[in-house]
């Protein structure tokens, strides 16, 4: 079913990935457990931070077997299951190859999850999708906020998520990642540059 024709309809909300994938490529949408959540157009900020990030993950995992993406790409989280819930995050690092479907998406729980901020992300970002990455064992969650220049970072131990804190100029291990460890000052130096590019 389309998603106008079941806009039209505020009872229905129960999508799966059978018809998130017959949807126009913009607006983006993501899934929450069925329902369609419109995502917004990522800033000048926000741009800046995900390339800094990608060029330092990318620039470790040359020539290792855990690869990083950057949005767009869909994860289906529970695509064994109800396969309603497609979210593309900021980023992703995968290392077990047989995840990835036909190069287009992630099956399943990636290792690593980055999301940016944005005024208008905030919410599904730091509580829904909080809770749905613990549920589905993404082992490390990152919340980045471009403009606090800090990032909180989600170790999942014992079925909970563990929080460390960090600021503009610390460097933060890569749990998943052996030997990884992140400048932030690299990535928040566009932000100290061009304080307006929200």
């Amino acid at each position: 079913m389309s998603l106008a024709k079941k806009q039209n309809d505020k009872t229905l909300r129960n999508y799966t990935y059978s018809d998130y994938i017959v949807w126009p490529d913009y607006p983006r949408y993501e899934l929450i457990k069925g329902e369609a959540v419109k995502m917004s157009a990522p800033s000048e900020a926000h741009q800046a931070v995900s390339a800094a990030l990608s060029y330092q993950f990318f620039s470790f995992l040359r020539g290792k077997e855990c690869r990083v993406y950057s949005a767009p790409f869909d994860v289906r989280i529970n695509y064994d299951t109800t396969d309603n819930t497609v979210v593309q995050p900021d980023l992703v690092v995968i290392c077990d190859k047989s995840k990835i479907e036909n190069g287009k998406h992630c099956l399943g729980a990636p290792d690593l999850v980055v999301e940016i901020i944005s005024d208008f992300s905030w919410r599904y970002d730091r509580i829904k999708k909080f809770h749905l990455y613990l549920e589905a064992g993404v082992r490390e969650y990152w919340i980045v906020y471009p403009d606090k220049l800090c990032v909180d970072v989600y170790i999942l131990e014992n079925n909970k998520y563990t929080a460390s804190h960090y600021g503009n100029g610390d460097i933060i291990p890569v749990y998943v990642l052996d030997g990884c460890n992140i400048d932030m000052e690299m990535v928040f130096e566009d932000m100290l540059i061009n304080p307006s590019g929200e």
